[in-house]
């Protein structure tokens, strides 16, 4: 590929990340965290730590599912979703009901969703970081 279509490419990936940005929006924190903040918050990182829970908190996202449908929509088995559910549930970031032989997760903590905007925003940030300083070095050295 030469510059042209790599300097091109790469100008696109940063206006996507930018839209991408600006639609998630965000607020810095304006006070400290108090140390009794502190274990709980990194609990819920624990959680959050995960690929599997990851996606199962995804697949939540989209409203209320049975397990089989977590499953289904994760790809992972049975057994392995079950888990991670309980330990989700255990840890509050998900709520479960039965109804007759089935049991329904839903997400129990609008936290959830807002941290994932939170993470996703700084690996766009990170990102236009990186395509930035590249844009910059394509550009100084163009034409030699």
């Amino acid at each position: 590929m030469d510059e042209s279509r790599a300097f091109e490419g790469t100008v696109e990936i940063k206006r996507t990340m930018e839209r991408v940005a600006r639609r998630l929006g965000w607020k810095t924190m304006k006070k400290p965290l108090p140390d009794e903040f502190l274990e709980p918050i990194a609990e819920t990182f624990q959680m959050l730590a995960d690929p599997t829970r990851l996606a199962i908190l995804r697949a939540l996202m989209a409203g209320e599912k049975n397990v089989g449908q977590v499953v289904d929509e994760t790809g992972g088995s049975q057994a392995n979703v079950s888990k991670h559910l309980k330990m989700l549930n255990d840890g509050g970031l998900v709520a479960r009901r039965k109804q007759g032989l089935q049991v329904f997760y839903r997400l129990d903590d609008p936290l959830v969703e807002k941290l994932c905007e939170i993470v996703c925003e700084t690996l766009v940030d990170s990102a236009r970081r990186k395509i930035d300083k590249h844009l910059a070095f394509i550009g100084k050295h163009k034409g030699n």
